[in-house]
């Protein structure tokens, strides 16, 4: 059952982008997307259900375990909602309608890609995975085909292939000190580098880290090689920024968090996790600086991702049963909750025809629900209680100031508080304002928000309220049997 799980999981996504592209209808091409969502949530769930000990399959190169099905439930959790939400959104664009087919199936590829990056037990073929996400992706941040969207995807492949090239080097790297041990040739899976990292050569060992670090923490938007992340954020349609942001970097991160164990296994040196907690804490210093300044919605929001990668960072760099706990627990809310506010940020951008934060006032008078979900979200967002990244945060810093590496708690506290009043001052102003605020406030278009554009923003919400008062005390053991795959943290 979970070889049939893990083949519908691949397989549901594929077969949606060939019906798209083969039918070139496209509400055939929406409710087979939307159809491959639910089988891929639906399997997923049933695969982090049924997890136990890490197996492998397809002779080691697919690799099921806790931390790969977290990742897969937090992935298909964001294309389902994003599924849902893409109906409405795109019907919208009513002069691109003869290529919604098309970017239904490149919706689905792009699905694919990033459902097939945690179950790669081969770490060059995960970072196949990782690629390929960049080439599907980029296609639909310049989807619209504007000027700033074509901008926005050129610059989206520059950076990242540039980071991803570094990537491969440090994967490169690896290999050549795992043959030194091992022989000229073997199988680079993430069990076979463990076992053989304490006789690998310490120097090209911590080389190779830092380079894929810096190359999937590109992908992952760690800053300061964020830079592509709030362009391609902003200019994508809402569903695709969406995934980009509640799904994409959960992959990214991935990868890091299983490199380390491989530098936990090499030696005692702390410099991996040390360098790790640096860029977590520089990300949330850029983001805090950005968000408080910011002018555009959809970047608002990017910048906002830049901080909780930021906060995941903090956490995978310390260590230990909690602080994993706490990561895993905060990329799921934050999942949820970035999803939920670029669905927001999508309607209001459509309905105001605007994406600059001073040209919107008076949302929650002229849109309650989406207003009041909307609202919602952005306090979520920024940590606040009763809601789930409140808990994860909180429990975080419990963890960090029981690691050498406490200074950075120190550091995510006052910046989480710098973002909590920059990032509502924007909600008050959009909400709260009066419309001679704005210097060029347009009248606002007739825009039809759908069922369609609702429902996924209180089916994310629900959730993230609901893991902000309980934490169910079966995810804490989940938690905690990954955290002893992850070899139980910092030393």
């Amino acid at each position: 059952m979970i070889e049939l799980s893990l083949a519908l999981v691949v397989i549901a996504p594929l077969l949606s982008a060939v019906l798209a592209g083969a039918s070139q209808n496209c509400r055939v091409a929406e409710f087979g997307n939307l159809a491959a969502s639910a089988v891929c949530f639906a399997a997923s769930l049933w695969l982090v259900v049924h997890v136990e000990d890490s197996a492998t399959y397809l002779g080691d190169y697919v690799l099921f375990d806790a931390l790969g099905a977290w990742t897969l439930v937090c992935t298909c959790t964001v294309y389902l909602l994003a599924s849902i939400y893409a109906v409405g959104y795109m019907r919208l664009l009513r002069e691109e309608e003869a290529r919604l087919p098309g970017f239904y199936a490149l919706f689905s590829l792009f699905a694919a890609t990033m459902i097939s990056g945690p179950l790669m037990n081969n770490i060059g073929v995960y970072w196949i995975a990782i690629e390929l996400t960049t080439l599907v992706s980029t296609f639909l941040v310049g989807f619209e085909r504007g000027r700033e969207s074509i901008e926005a995807a050129w610059k989206y492949i520059i950076v990242v292939s540039a980071g991803i090239s570094l990537a491969l080097l440090g994967t490169v790297l690896f290999y050549w000190a795992g043959s030194l041990v091992l022989g000229p040739t073997y199988a680079m899976t993430w069990e076979t580098l463990r076992h053989a990292a304490p006789r690998m050569n310490p120097a090209l060992t911590q080389m190779a880290f830092l380079l894929v670090l810096v190359g999937y923490g590109t992908k992952a938007g760690l800053a300061p090689m964020h830079t592509w992340l709030p362009d391609a954020h902003s200019e994508g349609p809402a569903p695709v920024s969406a995934m980009l942001s509640g799904a994409l970097l959960n992959t990214a991160m991935l990868g890091v968090a299983r490199f380390l164990t491989v530098m936990d296994a090499a030696s005692g040196s702390r410099l991996p996790r040390t360098v790790l907690v640096a860029f977590g804490a520089f990300s949330l210093l850029v983001a805090a600086l950005f968000i408080v300044r910011q002018q555009g919605i959809k970047r608002l929001m990017a910048y906002s991702s830049v901080e909780h990668m930021g906060v995941l960072a903090l956490g995978i760099g310390f260590g230990g049963p909690l602080a994993i706990a706490a990561v895993l627990y905060h990329m799921l809310n934050h999942s949820l909750n970035k999803s939920l506010m670029f669905f927001g940020s999508g309607n209001v951008m459509r309905a105001y025809g605007t994406k600059d934060i001073g040209a919107i006032r008076g949302v929650w008078g002229r849109f309650p629900v989406t207003g009041s979900l909307w609202m919602a979200g952005a306090v979520a967002i920024t940590g606040a209680p009763p809601f789930g990244l409140f808990l994860s945060e909180l429990a975080l810093m419990r963890a960090g100031f029981a690691t050498p590496n406490a200074w950075a708690v120190i550091v995510l506290l006052a910046l989480l508080i710098v973002i909590f009043i920059g990032f509502l001052n924007h909600f008050r102003s959009m909400y709260f304002g009066a419309p001679g605020d704005a210097a060029c406030a347009p009248a606002g278009k007739s825009v039809d928000i759908s069922t369609w554009m609702t429902m996924p923003m209180w089916l994310a919400i629900l959730p993230v309220f609901v893991l902000g008062v309980w934490w169910p005390q079966g995810l804490w053991h989940f938690f905690e049997g990954v955290a002893a795959d992850l070899s139980g943290g910092a030393r």
